[in-house]
């Protein structure tokens, strides 16, 4: 009998999670459903207290899910014009670097081959096209780039922000509530809209790949 009375309280449990209903201590049941749904009414999402008692309450739902989403866009934006920002930087630093050490130099060679009128014209000829007393040509190397701790503890708490922000969306999208995922659709359409929406570089001579391509600087 003791079995007996084990397996059906079991099968109880089963049929009561399989139906998507959960008791929450007397306040009313909530709708959890692993299939497509468009629960409104007692629908929960993520913890208990969000438990859905009126249609108010769902509506804000899910214009808070719109904005979460929306906000996911917004931090991607952040980790690339933060990226930007500290490029920007180091070419200001290293422009300013080379600037100061090709005066020098220019100073210093114009010094020395002072009697030679021939070398002083062609350098004078060269210096013209590129900057005001330059007599060296600007090779231009490529340079690398490594950000200070500081600047790289910046781009992992935005990462790591923007990590669980979407994480939080991917929660939520797995109770297939067709309002949510729809709400998670609009919250994708306006947050890129309003910050993907950015000037591109583009060269006059075209190289035959897709416009796509290179768009963004990081993850998105």
């Amino acid at each position: 009998m003791s079995a007996t009375s084990t397996a059906t309280a079991a099968m109880a449990t089963m049929t009561s999670a399989s139906g998507g209903h959960m008791d929450h201590g007397g306040s009313g049941s909530c709708k959890i459903s692993m299939l497509w749904n468009w629960n409104t009414i007692d629908a929960c999402f993520l913890s208990r207290t969000w438990h859905i008692t009126s249609k108010g309450m769902f509506a804000g739902s899910c214009i808070g899910v719109i904005c979460l989403v929306i906000c996911l866009e917004l931090f991607r934006r952040l980790c690339k014009e933060y990226d930007r920002y500290i490029i920007r930087e180091y070419q200001r630093k290293v422009a300013q670097e080379a600037s100061f050490n090709r005066a020098q130099a220019a100073r210093e060679s114009c010094c020395e081959q002072e009697g030679d009128n021939n070398n002083i014209a062609a350098r004078n000829s060269k210096s013209l096209s590129l900057a005001p007393g330059v007599c060296a040509p600007d090779t231009s190397p490529t340079l690398r780039f490594r950000p200070t701790v500081l600047q790289q503890l910046i781009r992992a708490l935005l990462h790591m922000v923007t990590f669980a922000i979407a994480y939080f969306v991917m929660l939520l999208a797995m109770y297939y509530n067709g309002y949510i995922i729809i709400c998670i659709f609009i919250g994708a359409f306006l947050g890129s809209f309003i910050f993907s929406w950015e000037s591109f570089t583009v060269s006059a001579k075209p190289t035959g790949t897709s416009g796509a391509e290179g768009a963004t600087v990081c993850c998105g």
